[in-house]
């Protein structure tokens, strides 16, 4: 249950403003991978954020990147750039997301939290986190629309002040309880 809150709090919640951060930065998980499979001469860590079909491509990048490192530092360096701004790209592409470079930064907090998170193998930070977050953006539309329907009956411009706030609030509400059933209907299909 407690997976399915998190999952349903970041699609709703946080998932728009930073879908296209995490995977994109030198920081984040992919760069990470692919440093690693430099460092021990094995493409293997980095090929399980690609698609099966890109996986020769990857292969025969890495095989290329290892051989024009050996020529000094400058060659290493950009055969590095290169071979990350590929597995990006690719994991991307697979995601059905736009790559548009990688950037220098840290993850976001929630990102931090979640990799955190997998890392202890403890949710309970993560949860606490996302449920603060979740509340403190539904009490701030359900009192938004509580008070603008106080005010409804005033005249048409109060009316519409109301109908406003009371759309934001119920869209809201529907996200949520959209990605609820969303949620658990992805699980039950991987079952």
């Amino acid at each position: 249950m407690a997976s399915r809150i998190v999952t349903l709090i970041i699609a709703v919640v946080l998932l728009p403003t930073f879908a296209s951060a995490h995977c994109d930065t030198l920081n984040g998980p992919v760069v990470s991978d692919a440093k690693h499979a430099i460092a021990t001469n094995d493409v293997t860590p980095v090929l399980k954020w690609l698609r099966q079909a890109d996986e020769t491509e990857v292969r025969r990048l890495f095989e290329q990147t290892i051989k024009v490192r050996g020529l000094n530092s400058e060659a290493q360096q950009l055969a590095d750039r290169f071979f990350f701004e590929t597995v990006v790209r690719l994991h991307r592409a697979g995601e059905g997301a736009a790559y548009t470079g990688l950037l220098n930064e840290d993850p976001e907090p929630v990102i931090r939290l979640t990799d955190e998170a997998l890392s202890n193998g403890s949710a309970d930070k993560l949860l606490n986190a996302l449920q603060r977050h979740m509340q403190s953006e539904l009490t701030k539309r359900f009192e938004a629309a509580r008070a603008a329907k106080n005010q409804s009956g005033v005249s048409v411009k109060a009316g519409r002040e109301y109908v406003a706030t009371y759309v934001e609030l119920t869209h809201f509400v529907e996200r949520l309880h959209d990605s609820i059933l969303a949620s658990e209907a992805h699980a039950h299909s991987r079952e």
